[in-house]
């Protein structure tokens, strides 16, 4: 077993209770398991990142500040990210 951090941003913050949570997993696990460990008290939050069985189309995912995917691998002390799109700024 080993602990990763999850940052959370935005309305993601909100329905989670926190911009920063840290969960345990197995030695072999990726980042959907993750994600799971997350999630596991955490169902408002669950109906807002899922539609259906597939994560939604405006939650970005990223792993040591790169981009990453349900299937990606994840290591002790990893940084996990989970935010919806940025909009807006000036021009």
């Amino acid at each position: 077993m080993h602990t990763v951090t999850w940052r959370l941003f935005a309305d993601l913050a909100e329905v989670a209770d926190g911009r920063e949570h840290t969960v345990s997993i197995d030695s072999d696990a990726v980042v959907e398991d993750a994600l799971d460990a997350l999630l596991a008290d955490r169902e408002a939050l669950r109906d807002r990142v899922f539609d259906g069985d597939a994560l939604a189309e405006d939650v970005n995912l990223m792993r040591n500040g790169s981009p990453a995917s349900l299937s990606d691998p994840v290591e002790a002390e990893d940084e996990l990210a989970m935010f919806p799109p940025v909009t807006g700024g000036a021009r």
